[in-house]
C-alpha cells in the first residue's frame, strides 16, 4: 500500500489510565497544555476541544503536521471510581493491606525477581511500606513522650512522686498516659494522611494492594469495567477513521493488554478497516504477571504477542524509576509463545530527549517524570506522543523499521509462568 493511501486522516485514541482517583480532566488539560508546548517546539499545530461523550471522558484534536490535517477523538476510560473505591480505606485497614501486601511479595519469591530486572520500580513499591512504618514509629514515639510528660506533670502538680505515688492515683496517671498516647498516635497518623497529596504512601499502598488483594487476579468490579471498556474500542471500527489507538499509562497499560486480547479472541477486529494499534507507557505488568494467580494476565501477554491484527509498541525509559524500563512484559514474564511479534520494546530516552536543563529540573520529581510520556519533549527524538496520538502516520509505519532496544530485558524472571487459555 502506497504512502499516501496509508496516511491517516481520522483517528480513534482510547487512554487507559493507570491507578489514578482524579477525575479525567486532567489528562484533557495535560494533553492540551504540552501538546500546545510540542507543537511550538517541532513546528506543527494542535488545536484542543473539549466534546461531550456519554460513558467516557473525551475531547478532540484538530492537527496540521507535515502539510497533512488530521481528525482525532480521544476517549480517557475511566476507571477511576473503582481506584477510589480501592482507597477508601481507613488507617488500621491502609496498615493491614501493607502487612498482607509485603507478605505476599515476600512468600512468593516475588520481590526478589523483580529486583532482578530493575530496581528502580522495587524500591518506588518498598517506599510507601518504609514510610508508612515510619510514620506509625513516629507516631508511637510522640505518643510515648507526650503521654509520659503528662503523667510526670499530674504526679508533680499533686505533690507526688513516681516512686511513691498511691495505688488510686497512679491508676489514674497510667491512665492519662496512655490515653493522652492514643490520641497522640491517632492525630498524627491522620495528620501524615491529610499530607498524603505531597507524600503518596498511602497512594501507592492501595495501589500496590488493589492487585496483591486478588494475588494478581483482577476483582470482578474490575472485570466488568474491562469488557465495557472492549465494547466501546469495538464500536469505533464502525466508525469512519485510519486508526484505532489504545493507549495504557503505568498500570492502565496491562488492563489494555487484557482489553485488546479480549478484542482480538471475541472476533471484533475486521480484517479490513481501521488498524488496530496499542501503545503502552512506562508499564509496570511485572508486578501484576510474577504473582500466583495472574494466569488471565499471563494468557493475555503470551496471545498477545503473536497477533497480527495489531501493532504494540512498548515505550518506557531507564530515567523513569516508576517503571519495568525496556523489561519485555511477555519475555521477563516468561511466557514467549513460538513466533513472538510484539512488543517493540524502546525508550523514550529521557536524557536525550530532553534538554541537561530540563533534565535537572525533572530527574527527581519521580511522579513527574512517570508521566512524562504524555508531555512535551524540548529536544524530541523518535517518540513525540503527540504525532504518535494526532500525526498523519500509523503507529505501525512510524516505527516499521524501528528496531527494539539494545538494552531491554528480554530474559524469563517470573517465578509463575501458568496461564489462562
Amino acid at each position: 500500500m502506497s504512502e499516501q493511501s496509508r496516511r491517516v486522516r481520522r483517528r480513534r485514541v482510547f487512554h487507559i489510565p493507570g491507578f489514578d482517583p482524579i477525575h479525567p480532566r486532567r489528562y484533557r488539560e495535560l494533553y492540551r497544555t504540552e501538546g500546545a508546548m510540542q507543537a511550538e517546539i517541532s513546528g506543527y499545530q494542535l488545536v484542543v476541544k473539549a466534546t461531550p461523550a456519554a460513558d467516557t471522558f473525551s475531547w478532540t484534536v484538530d492537527a496540521h503536521i507535515d502539510q497533512h490535517d488530521i481528525s482525532t477523538r480521544i476517549n480517557v476510560l475511566v476507571w477511576s471510581d473503582i481506584v477510589r473505591g480501592g482507597m477508601a480505606q481507613t488507617i488500621p485497614a491502609t496498615y493491614l493491606q501493607l502487612l498482607r501486601t509485603a507478605w505476599l511479595y515476600l512468600r512468593t519469591g516475588t520481590l526478589r525477581r523483580l529486583m532482578r530486572m530493575r530496581k528502580g520500580p522495587v524500591i518506588a513499591a518498598l517506599y510507601p511500606v518504609g514510610m508508612l512504618l515510619s510514620q506509625l514509629v513516629i507516631a508511637v514515639i510522640m505518643g510515648a513522650i507526650i503521654g509520659a510528660t503528662a503523667r510526670d506533670g499530674m504526679l508533680w502538680a499533686i505533690g507526688q512522686s513516681a516512686n511513691s505515688v498511691p495505688a488510686a492515683v497512679g491508676g489514674v496517671a497510667v491512665l492519662l498516659k496512655y490515653m493522652l498516647w492514643l490520641v497522640v498516635v491517632v492525630v498524627v497518623l491522620r495528620w501524615f494522611k491529610a499530607r498524603d497529596n505531597k507524600l503518596f504512601a498511602y497512594y501507592l499502598m492501595h495501589d500496590y494492594a488493589f492487585s496483591a488483594d486478588q494475588c494478581g487476579a483482577n476483582p470482578p468490579i474490575l472485570e466488568v469495567r474491562l469488557q465495557q471498556f472492549t465494547d466501546q474500542i469495538a464500536a469505533a471500527f464502525n466508525d469512519e477513521v485510519d486508526e484505532v489507538l489504545v493507549v495504557g499509562h503505568s498500570s492502565g497499560a496491562h488492563l489494555a493488554i487484557s482489553v485488546l486480547a479480549d478484542l482480538i479472541r471475541s472476533g471484533r477486529v475486521p480484517a479490513v478497516g481501521p488498524r488496530l494499534a496499542l501503545l503502552t507507557l512506562g508499564q509496570v505488568v511485572p508486578m501484576v504477571s510474577f504473582l500466583p494467580k495472574a494466569g488471565r494476565l499471563r494468557g493475555d501477554l503470551a496471545f498477545l504477542a503473536t497477533q497480527d491484527a495489531l501493532t504494540w509498541v512498548d515505550v518506557s525509559a531507564p530515567g523513569d524509576g516508576c517503571c519495568f524500563a525496556l523489561c519485555d512484559p511477555v519475555a521477563v514474564t516468561g511466557v514467549t509463545p513460538p513466533g513472538k511479534r510484539w512488543p517493540l520494546v524502546m525508550s523514550a530516552s529521557f536524557t536525550q530527549s530532553l534538554s541537561p536543563a530540563r533534565w535537572r529540573q525533572l530527574r527527581w520529581r519521580f511522579f513527574r517524570l512517570h508521566f512524562q510520556y504524555l508531555c512535551a519533549f524540548d529536544r524530541p527524538k523518535d517518540y513525540d506522543y503527540f504525532q504518535i496520538t494526532a500525526g498523519p502516520v500509523l503507529l505501525a509505519d512510524r516505527y516499521r523499521d524501528r528496531a527494539a532496544s539494545r538494552s531491554r530485558i528480554d530474559v524469563p524472571v517470573s517465578r509463575y509462568t501458568a496461564f489462562d487459555a
